[in-house]
């Protein structure tokens, strides 16, 4: 069928308002230049008009400058036209672009909350609650087995009131001992020789730290 009736050409893309926006934009640049040379072209006429006197000459160019500045208002006014049709696709092409923005938006909050839903059905606040109230039981049990750890026993019962009087004797009796050690002290300590060392006693016998020595020094055996 095709050998027949030939392939038909193919669909050219559809126009989107970037593509057209970019090509407004490139027209417009291109009658910008053109203003901008016809000023040039302006300038240059100005000048030579004021340089030369009233006459034929400087009619003569004076119609071109007219001629000029004519050109220069009709593309200003291209290129105004332009402009708008390049702003007002600017604006349709905004709206567009944020319109399916936000339907991506959606639909990926779409999808979210789905999985939300999904992974929500694999938890079961049931098994939470019977495992939050497991976990209380088990620490119960626990201070239950610290305590019966720490329990005294074998101790004989006392009444609160024999135990104060003990209390109360027992700190006298500290205080007792505390007062009389200094004594015990005062009476183990060593006594006082009666003569200095190296000293003769009353009996004639040199002394050393209190022991009678002879002549020589040495401790005297006693006899």
């Amino acid at each position: 069928m095709n050998r027949i009736f030939g392939t038909g050409k193919p669909k050219a893309p559809p126009p989107n308002l970037t593509d057209c926006i970019n090509t407004v934009d490139s027209r417009g640049e291109s009658i910008q230049k053109k203003i901008s040379m016809l000023d040039k072209e302006l300038m240059k006429y100005k000048e030579q008009m004021k340089k030369m006197r009233e006459g034929p000459s400087k009619n003569m160019v004076k119609q071109k400058a007219m001629r000029v500045l004519k050109q220069k208002k009709m593309y200003e006014s291209q290129l105004e036209n332009l402009r708008n049709q390049s702003f007002n696709m600017e604006q349709a092409n905004f709206a567009t672009q944020t319109l399916k923005d936000t339907k991506t938006t959606v639909d990926a909050m779409k999808l979210g909350v789905k999985q939300m839903k999904k992974e929500y059905k694999k938890v079961d606040i049931d098994q939470i609650e019977d495992l939050q109230d497991d976990m209380e039981d088990m620490l119960d049990q626990a201070n239950e087995v610290q305590d019966a750890l720490g329990r005294t026993y074998g101790m004989p019962e006392m009444d609160d009131a024999d135990l104060d009087a003990e209390l109360d004797a027992l700190g006298d009796d500290m205080f007792l001992e505390d007062d009389a050690a200094y004594l015990d002290e005062a009476s183990s300590a060593p006594s006082v020789p009666g003569t200095l060392p190296g000293e003769t006693d009353t009996s004639g016998s040199k002394t050393k730290d209190g022991v009678k020595v002879d002549e020589f020094g040495l401790p005297e055996l006693p006899s």
